[in-house]
């Protein structure tokens, strides 16, 4: 049996109904930008063959595990 009241809901401020995914990808873009940038400050950086792509990918990274672990019923 499903247990419907564990899915994540929208969240509402005010009118505004937000989608669980709108949170997890907004965590994701700040986490990958305090990764790229404590890369940057290393020299760390350099490493990466495309640092752009290496940002999208970490955006996707965090806001996966977010979606998956805090997000999840």
């Amino acid at each position: 049996m499903i247990n419907y009241w564990a899915t994540p809901h929208e969240i509402s401020f005010g009118w505004v109904y937000f989608p669980p995914l709108f949170f997890s990808i907004l965590f994701g873009i700040v986490a990958a930008w305090i990764v790229t940038g404590l890369l940057n400050r290393t020299g760390l950086s350099r490493y990466f063959w495309h640092p752009p792509l290496a940002f999208l990918s970490f955006i996707l990274i965090f806001g996966s595990l977010f979606g998956l672990f805090v997000l999840a019923p």
